[in-house]
C-alpha cells in the first residue's frame, strides 16, 4: 500500500511535480507530462513515450539524451489522454516529425492514435511503434495483441539512439519496430499491488506460490505455480523465452532483469546469476545486462525477464550512452541551455458563445444530468473498481470518477456562461477524456462529444434529435474502439440502450419515458454480460476469471443512463410546474 500521499486523486500529478523538482537540470514540466529540459535539436526526430503512472522509472524517468525526448503521463494505471499526448508531442516536435512508442494496451492505443491523427492533421509527421513483448498476454500467432512490459526499455533505447544519429522518421520507426520484433518478456509475481488510497491489493497470490504472466497494472497471472528456488525460477524464465526465439535470431542478447517494486537488488542479483548461467548454457552471449527496476507496479513483489536478440545495429543502439533521471550509461554531454517553450500555451481557451433562451435551458438541463452521473459514479466507484479487479486492473471506478467529476465541472462552467447543449456536452466530453485517460475515458469523451456535435446550440433538441445524437455516439464508440456486442464491453449496454431509445421515441413516447426504458434495457444487458467471456481489453487474457461477473464498463454506462433518466424526470416535473 502507499504510505506517503495526500489525496489519492492528486497522487499522479503531485508525483510528477516532485519528480521535476528533483531533476530540474534534466526535465521540465509540460502540459500532459514531462520533456527534456533542453529543446529538441533542429532536424531530429522527437521520440515521445508514455503510459500510466505507477510504473517508475517508466515513463518519466527515461526522458533524456539517449532515450526519449518527452513522456506523456497518465493517471495511476491509466493511459494519458489524447489531449495530453498531443500537448507533450507538440512541446518537443521538430520538422523531422515525432515517433510515438508505448506499451500495447487498449487505452493507450486509443489515445495515442487520436493524438497521432491530430498531429498529422496539423502537418506534423508522426509514426507509432507499440511494444508487444509480454509472451503470456497472447499467443505467438497474435503477437500484435500482446502487452508491453519491461521490453519498453529496449524499444525506447533503440528509438532514441536512432533519432540522435540523425535518421529520418521512417528509419527511426523501422529500427524501433525491429527492436520490438526481437524482444520477449515474461513476468512473475509473489504478491499483488495496491492503488494509492486503497486498502486491498488488486490481486493476491496464495502463500508459497507465484502468479505467472501477470500484468504491470495489477492484472492477475495466467497461471499459479508453487514458488521455486531462485535457480529453478531462472531456468523456467529462460526456457520459456527461448521457446519464443525470433526467426533468424543470432546468439547475442540484451538482458533485462526487472524488479516490479518490492523485490530488492540482492534478490535480483541472485536471480540474474541463474539466468546468466542458463543463457550461457544455451549458447547465448550476453551483451550489457541490466539488473534493477525499469518498469514497476507500485509495491508489487515480482520480477520479469526480458531478452532482445541483437544484430550489429541493435547492439550499437543498446550499448550507446544515455543520461536520464533513472537510466545512465556511458558519457553524455548535456546541453546546459534550457528551453523556455511552454506546452500550456498551445491551446488557447475558446470563448463560450451565449445561446438563445431555449438552447441555454437545454444546456443547463444537460449539465444537471451530468451532475447526476457524477453523483452515481462517486457512490459506486468502489464497486466498479472491485468488478474491474476480478479480471482487469481495478482502476475503472477511479477512472470513471475522475472523468465524471471533470465533465460535471466543465459542463457546469459552460452552462453557467449561457452555452447551449452542444457546447456543454462537447466541453464535458473533452474534459472527461482528458482527466480520465484510459480506454473508458477516451470512449466516454468521444461519445459525449459526438452527441454534443450532433445536437449543436441552435435550439433545444426534440426527442428524435436526441435519438440521432445517441446513435452518433454509438457509432463513434464502436468505430474507434472496434468492439461489438458480445465482446463484454460497454458496447453491450450502449447498443441496446440506443436501440430501445429509438424504438420508444418512434412509438410516440416522450424523451423522459423513452430514456427510462432505454436505461432499463442497458441495465439488463449490463447484467447479462456476466455470462460472456471478454474478447477485448485487459480482461481478455483472463477470460475464465471474468465469467459470472458483469463487465464494469457496461455496468457504469447503465448506472449513468439510469441517473440521467432520473434527471430527465425531475426536469420534466419542473417544466410542468412552471406551465
Amino acid at each position: 500500500m502507499s504510505h506517503v500521499l495526500n489525496d489519492a486523486a492528486d497522487f499522479a500529478d503531485e508525483a510528477a511535480d516532485g519528480f521535476v523538482a528533483a531533476h530540474p537540470g534534466l526535465v521540465r514540466r509540460v502540459r500532459g507530462g514531462v520533456a527534456r529540459a533542453s529543446a529538441t535539436p533542429d532536424g531530429q526526430v522527437a521520440v515521445v513515450i508514455g503510459g500510466g503512472s505507477g510504473h517508475y522509472p517508466a515513463f518519466a524517468g527515461l526522458v533524456g539524451p539517449g532515450i526519449a525526448h518527452a513522456a506523456a503521463m497518465g493517471n495511476v494505471f491509466a493511459s494519458p489522454s489524447a489531449q495530453q499526448v498531443h500537448a507533450v508531442a507538440k512541446a518537443v516536435a521538430t520538422d523531422a516529425g515525432v515517433l510515438l512508442t508505448y506499451g500495447n494496451y487498449a487505452g493507450d492505443a486509443l489515445n495515442f492514435d487520436q493524438a497521432q491523427e491530430q498531429l498529422r492533421a496539423e502537418g506534423i509527421a508522426c509514426e507509432t511503434v507499440r511494444v508487444t513483448d509480454d509472451i503470456y498476454s497472447a499467443g505467438p500467432d497474435e503477437r500484435e495483441k500482446r502487452r508491453g512490459i519491461a521490453g519498453d526499455l529496449t524499444v525506447f533505447r533503440v528509438a532514441g539512439w536512432a533519432a540522435e544519429q540523425g535518421r529520418d522518421l521512417d528509419a527511426v520507426t523501422a529500427l524501433a519496430s525491429r527492436a520490438n520484433e526481437r524482444t520477449r518478456s515474461i513476468g512473475v509475481a509473489f504478491s499483488g499491488c495496491t492503488l494509492p488510497g486503497a486498502d486491498e491489493p488488486l490481486f493476491t497470490v496464495p502463500a508459497g506460490h507465484m502468479a505467472v504472466g501477470m500484468g504491470i497494472h495489477g492484472e492477475p497471472g495466467i497461471e499459479t505455480l508453487r514458488l521455486p528456488s531462485a535457480a529453478e525460477l531462472a531456468t523456467m524464465l529462460v526456457e520459456r523465452l527461448l521457446g519464443e526465439r525470433p526467426d533468424h535470431a543470432g546468439d547475442r542478447v540484451a538482458v533485462i532483469v526487472n524488479g516490479l517494486g518490492s523485490v530488492k537488488s540482492e534478490e535480483l542479483f541472485v536471480l540474474y546469476g541463474g539466468i546468466a548461467a542458463a543463457l550461457t548454457a544455451a549458447g547465448l552471449h550476453i551483451v550489457d545486462p541490466e539488473v534493477g527496476e525499469f518498469a514497476t507496479s507500485f509495491e508489487m513483489a515480482g520480477v520479469s525477464l526480458t531478452l532482445m536478440w541483437l544484430d550489429d545495429e541493435l547492439e550499437r543502439a543498446w550499448q550507446a550512452p544515455a543520461y536520464t533521471p533513472a537510466y545512465r550509461k556511458g558519457v553524455v554531454v548535456l546541453d546546459a541551455e534550457r528551453t523556455t517553450a511552454d506546452a500550456d500555451a498551445l491551446d488557447d481557451e475558446e470563448t463560450i458563445a451565449e445561446a438563445g433562451p431555449e438552447a441555454a435551458a437545454a444546456g443547463r438541463a444537460a449539465a444537471s444530468a451530468l451532475s447526476a452521473v457524477r453523483a452515481v459514479i462517486d457512490r459506486e466507484a468502489d464497486e466498479l473498481g472491485r468488478l474491474d479487479a476480478i479480471a482487469g486492473d481495478g482502476d475503472h471506478g477511479i477512472g470513471m470518477q475522475r472523468g465524471a467529476r471533470a465533465a460535471d465541472t466543465a459542463a457546469g462552467e459552460a452552462a453557467g456562461a449561457g452555452a447551449g447543449i452542444g457546447t456543454v456536452l462537447t466541453r464535458a466530453g473533452d474534459a472527461w477524456a482528458d482527466k480520465a485517460g484510459g480506454t473508458s475515458g477516451a470512449l466516454w469523451g468521444m461519445g459525449l462529444r459526438a452527441i454534443g456535435e450532433r445536437l449543436g446550440d441552435a435550439a433545444a433538441p426534440d426527442p428524435r434529435a436526441v435519438v440521432a445524437a445517441v446513435a452518433a455516439a454509438r457509432d463513434a464508440v464502436q468505430g474507434f474502439g472496434k468492439a461489438q456486442v458480445g465482446d463484454k464491453t460497454l458496447v453491450d449496454a450502449l447498443v441496446p440502450f440506443a436501440a430501445t431509445l429509438a424504438e420508444r421515441v418512434d412509438a410516440g413516447a416522450g424523451l423522459a419515458d423513452a430514456w427510462r426504458d432505454a436505461a432499463a434495457a442497458a441495465t439488463a444487458a449490463a447484467q447479462a454480460t456476466a455470462d460472456l467471456l471478454p474478447r477485448m481489453g485487459r480482461a481478455r487474457p483472463h477470460t475464465e476469471k471474468s465469467l459470472g461477473t458483469p463487465d464494469p464498463g457496461a455496468v457504469s454506462l447503465a448506472l449513468a443512463a439510469t441517473a440521467v433518466a432520473a434527471a430527465l424526470d425531475e426536469h420534466r416535473g419542473q417544466k410542468e410546474k412552471e406551465n
